[in-house]
């Protein structure tokens, strides 16, 4: 028999240390990917929310791809929430703004789905030598002259930008590879063997395992992307991990909460819109869990395909059944410029 301390230590290293690693490359690579993509079109984002949202179908469309390109519907909700702050967007507008993320978060899950592990590292490699390359050029002195002022403007910061977006995107593939690579030690665990006996049984807890976790480290799309690695390797059903999302789509909420403590009634009023959504969407497919994965089975033999694709079926339908109600005059009545 294993001594208690034993078996502690060894799961320490069989399993929190790999999933820690994996979970912090993924984080980074993420963050990155934001960080490069926020610099190359950020400063122009305030500027088209402010002229593109005067309904709430341009709103969802303009939220849509503002998600998609920062790759972060946390980001996008939370400057929605600072400009009706400021004044600059009336909280009526923000409503499509705010079904639009919901969408376009689901170009992240779709593309871990992809399964493109094996050109991870050719990725990394192409993007370090690429930012090289760009730096070298900087520090050769070229953009201390007018004209080689102009290509480095418009052409080294570009390149270095597409570098960066590129190098992240490599490394969050590499974290999931990380993580998954802890699933045998986690399926021999008598805790994740109870988790998923209790799951199995009520779909309460895997709502509430996305819930928490999501919450914990403000991001659905990392737990989402941990899930779609279990999954992958046969250490978590796939109905199980679809409960997960719909809770990990209410967790995320937390930090648009939080973005919006201290700020104006119309400012709190778009954080809380944000929560009615998720969580009205999740309490309406919960029940369709099984369904939900039948679905996904026709569309894919891929766990993980699955788990993205029933990730965008729920963004996509709750988005567009609370649309319309997105044009109801009481809303209206919210903002005296509404």
């Amino acid at each position: 028999m294993i001594p208690k301390w034993k078996g502690k230590i060894r799961m320490i290293h069989a399993i929190i240390i790999p999933m820690l690693i994996g979970f912090t490359v993924f984080l980074f690579g993420m963050k990155a990917m934001e960080l490069a993509l926020h610099r190359s079109v950020g400063h122009h984002l305030h500027h088209v929310l402010q002229k593109t949202t005067s309904t709430p179908i341009h709103g969802l469309v303009v939220g849509t791809a503002a998600t998609a390109v920062l790759q972060s519907s946390t980001a996008v909700t939370v400057m929605s929430i600072g400009l009706v702050n400021a004044g600059l967007l009336t909280f009526p507008r923000t409503l499509g703004i705010i079904l639009g993320t919901n969408i376009g978060t689901c170009l992240t899950t779709e593309l871990i789905g992809l399964n493109l592990n094996r050109i991870a590292w050719p990725l990394l490699e192409c993007s370090l030598a690429l930012w090289l390359l760009t730096a070298l050029i900087g520090e050769m002195g070229l953009a201390g002259k007018s004209r080689l002022q102009s290509f480095a403007t418009n052409w080294l910061h570009p390149l270095r930008n597409g570098a960066v977006i590129i190098g992240g995107f490599a490394l969050l593939i590499i974290g999931i590879g990380l993580m998954q690579s802890v699933a045998p030690a986690i399926q021999s665990s008598g805790l994740f063997s109870l988790f998923l006996n209790r799951a199995e049984d009520s779909v309460v807890w895997g709502l509430a395992a996305g819930i928490i976790l999501s919450a914990a480290v403000h991001s659905s799309a990392a737990v989402i992307g941990i899930i779609m690695g279990l999954a992958s390797v046969g250490a978590m059903p796939v109905e199980i991990g679809i409960a997960i999302v719909l809770g990990a789509n209410v967790g995320t909420c937390i930090t648009a909460i939080l973005a919006s403590i201290g700020g104006t009634r119309p400012g709190r009023f778009v954080a809380w819109s944000h929560v009615v959504l998720n969580v009205g969407g999740a309490l309406l497919f919960a029940p369709f869990v099984t369904e939900i994965q039948i679905v996904m089975t026709w569309i894919t033999a891929s766990p993980s395909g699955q788990i993205a694709h029933a990730q965008t079926l729920f963004n996509v339908l709750s988005s567009l059944i609370a649309l319309p109600l997105c044009y109801h005059p009481s809303l209206r009545k919210l903002s005296p410029n509404g």
